[in-house]
């Protein structure tokens, strides 16, 4: 038995396609979705594990990305320090 509603908005034209291939089936268009939905989520790996499939796309992701290469890796932490001597000798000179 039913008893949980989901909805969610969709294109006019999905839901024309929609309507048209429920009644082609000669089906209610909620058992289509039903049905589409069970479908999908039957396609899915069972053993998919989301936090290591986050880790899959992170190094996915890395092997796309680069680094800057400037030979202070303190320079984020001493910005502040490093921009007060900057005006500093600015204001100096």
């Amino acid at each position: 038995m039913k008893t949980e509603v989901y909805s969610w908005r969709v294109s006019a034209e999905l839901k024309t396609t929609l309507e048209r291939e429920a009644h082609r089936r000669q089906t209610p268009v909620s058992a289509l979705l039903d049905q589409a939905v069970r479908n999908f989520l039957a396609d899915r790996d069972p053993n998919s594990d989301d936090e290591e499939e986050q880790r899959r796309l992170h190094s996915a992701a890395l092997s796309c990305l680069g680094s800057f290469a400037g030979g202070n890796p303190d320079r984020a932490a001493n910005t502040r320090q490093t921009l007060r001597q900057r005006l500093r000798q600015k204001q100096n000179a």
